[in-house]
């Protein structure tokens, strides 16, 4: 990804389409930071400061690479739009290759279809890995990398669009491309501000509830039929609280709860005598 900054960069121009992808690329890099600090931090052990330890990073980071996702789009569709408005031609001069004049379009054109190889085989290892591990901030990653070369094509037939004298076609394209990145960005806001707010467990690729946590509210249910259950999401786990239940009794197996589900995505399961609406000076039992 840093020699497709460094390519885009030496060979951008005046092109909107062409410096709209490299900020792109260059903010490409948050989600896979964010995820690696995350990984990083997730396994340590609780400290007096955080006594519940440091799990709930991942939903911090989640929130930060769908930050960065979302700046990217916002960026794309305000430099596009304006372009287009105010109706500017950009210019594409040649240059001077070993002794001879080229047309800077061609290395453009070149640095674009490197810019589209290497997140299309990125995107498409990490796409499976992330939905294994019902890592958000993977997932993220993932999208940004199909922001990545779908934001090169749309250069591509910019770049393309100046030779041929559609001076709209560069600015047209990024704007494209703006608008599906948008709405990618926006999506992942808000799954992770209902992360971070204690909503129910959301899928991956879309604000509804994931079906694990579906499944596992009607087990549980229907094991305690006059319960509350509550799920709350940290990080890629599953938090579940089944209130009203004075004496749970024997308590079924997270592989009884969540298959045919990864068990390990049931984290922890507390049971109170109380519901946890009530007064705040009712004591709970664990």
């Amino acid at each position: 990804m840093s020699s497709i900054i460094a390519a885009m960069y030496f060979t951008m121009g005046a092109s909107k389409a062409m410096q709209s992808a490299l900020i792109e690329d260059v903010l490409s890099l948050v989600p896979a930071v964010t995820w690696l600090v995350a990984a990083g931090l997730e396994p340590k052990r609780s400290t007096e400061k955080f006594p519940f330890g440091f799990v709930r990073f991942n939903s911090l980071a989640f929130l930060i690479a769908a930050v960065a996702l979302a700046l990217v789009g916002g960026f794309l569709f305000y430099e596009s739009a304006t372009t287009l408005l105010m109706g500017e031609h950009p210019t594409v001069p040649p240059v001077t290759l070993f002794g001879r004049d080229i047309w800077l379009g061609w290395l453009m054109v070149a640095a674009l279809v490197y810019s589209i190889v290497p997140p299309v085989v990125l995107g498409r290892m990490k796409q499976p890995v992330a939905e294994r591990l019902r890592d958000k901030v993977l997932h993220t990653d993932a999208l940004m990398q199909k922001a990545d070369w779908q934001t090169g094509l749309a250069g591509v037939v910019g770049v393309m669009g100046i030779g041929l004298g559609y001076w709209w076609a560069d600015s047209a394209a990024a704007l494209f491309i703006a608008i599906s990145i948008l709405k990618d960005g926006y999506q992942n806001i808000r799954t992770a501000a209902a992360e971070l707010l204690d909503g129910a467990p959301r899928a991956l690729e879309s604000s509804d509830i994931a079906d694990d946590a579906r499944q596992l509210k009607e087990r549980l249910l229907d094991r305690w039929p006059r319960a509350t259950v509550r799920l709350r999401e940290s990080g890629r786990y599953i938090y579940a609280s089944v209130e009203n239940v004075a004496d749970p009794g024997p308590v079924p197996s997270p592989e009884e709860l969540m298959a045919p589900y990864p068990a390990w995505r049931l984290d922890r399961l507390q049971f109170t005598a109380y519901d946890q609406t009530a007064e705040s000076g009712d004591k709970d039992r664990q």
